[in-house]
């Protein structure tokens, strides 16, 4: 695996000045749209996506080295985003296939990466569901997926960022005991998967590898144990060192005070991570300020709870490491411009 031009470059423009990836999140759209028509008891035109995820993005970016938005409502955003964050655009349709087995992905019809890049993008990125444990078969038409859309990058020379969501593939409750016992292992296998060169891989969008709501001895716990803080301690440092690639932690849906108290448990343990891409942690909360009362009320929503939220984020990110060091080098400047292999 190499490191070109070209994703050298997009990679110094999605991070800091430490070279720690702090990027926000607003590429929802199914889930998004859901949410606000509940929160407005109406249909949610695409002008009303458009406006959320631009007042996300103007007010957000200026605290965010980056920020991820969707090519099919978070254009309009992407131009009103600030001058020091980078930009990500996805490739994924929103969801998976549910008319078969697996969870299957697909992407954007209209979009390729040399559009994306087109469009002002500093990276690709694409989200699949995924357990290691799945049937082989589901799971090859997902590697065979991954392949190509790393060649693509590759031909385009664009940095790739995968991010992988496991599931339960019998159907159970994913938010479960059951599943937080199982969830280290599917991580682990995911991360171990994707690493590999084949598939063109640049940064690893990770979920963290345990529940906190099952992790005895934390704030987020809530009264049933899956692990010890030791043990998520510990699935913590595993995950981290079973890969020699860049990796940053996303969200998940949590509370913002679910994600700082994971950051900071790992970051209090030196768990080498490289950031974040962190969506609704720093937002959701609004969804319902902007459905009842309208933009300029999530506006002024933003400037108070969403700024201390993304600002609550930064401040557990001081633990992060940059995303150049995980090629063994103490700058980007050190990288050959030619290509530099990661270690």
């Amino acid at each position: 695996m190499t490191l070109t031009p070209g994703k050298i470059k997009g990679l110094e423009n999605l991070s800091d000045d430490r070279g720690v990836i702090a990027a926000a999140a607003m590429d929802q759209r199914g889930s998004l749209k859901k949410a606000l028509a509940a929160a407005s008891g109406g249909e949610v035109s695409d002008g009303q996506m458009e406006e959320f995820k631009t007042l996300v993005t103007e007010v957000l970016t200026p605290h965010a080295s980056a920020i991820l938005l969707d090519p099919e409502f978070g254009l309009p955003a992407a131009k009103r985003r600030a001058p020091t964050a980078g930009l990500l655009l996805a490739y994924e349709e929103s969801g998976y296939d549910n008319t078969q087995p697996g969870r299957l992905p697909d992407l954007l019809p209209h979009e390729s990466v040399r559009r994306i890049q087109q469009q002002g993008a500093d990276a690709v990125k694409v989200l699949i569901y995924y357990n290691p444990f799945e049937q082989s078969d589901i799971n090859d038409v997902k590697h065979a997926f991954v392949e190509r859309i790393g060649a693509e990058c590759a031909a385009i020379d664009i940095p790739f960022f995968l991010e992988f969501v496991g599931y339960d593939p019998a159907g159970g409750n994913e938010k479960g005991l059951e599943y937080a016992k199982f969830k280290p292992q599917i991580v682990a296998g995911s991360m171990a998967e994707f690493s590999k060169s084949q598939y063109g891989v640049d940064v690893l969008k990770v979920e963290v590898p345990v529940n906190m709501k099952f992790v005895e001895g934390t704030e987020s716990f809530k009264g049933e144990a899956a692990y010890t803080k030791q043990e998520a301690i510990d699935y913590f440092r595993q995950t981290s060192e079973s890969v020699s690639m860049p990796f940053i932690y996303l969200s998940a849906g949590v509370s913002n005070a679910e994600f700082t108290e994971t950051l900071q448990l790992a970051g209090e343990n030196g768990i080498r991570f490289a950031g974040v891409l962190c969506g609704r942690a720093t937002w959701a909360d609004g969804i319902k300020v902007y459905g009842q009362d309208g933009a300029h009320a999530f506006r002024r929503w933003l400037d108070n709870d969403g700024v201390r939220n993304i600002e609550a984020v930064n401040e557990q990110l001081k633990a992060a490491q940059p995303w150049y060091s995980f090629y063994g080098v103490s700058s980007p400047e050190a990288l050959n411009p030619r290509a530099m292999t990661r270690v």
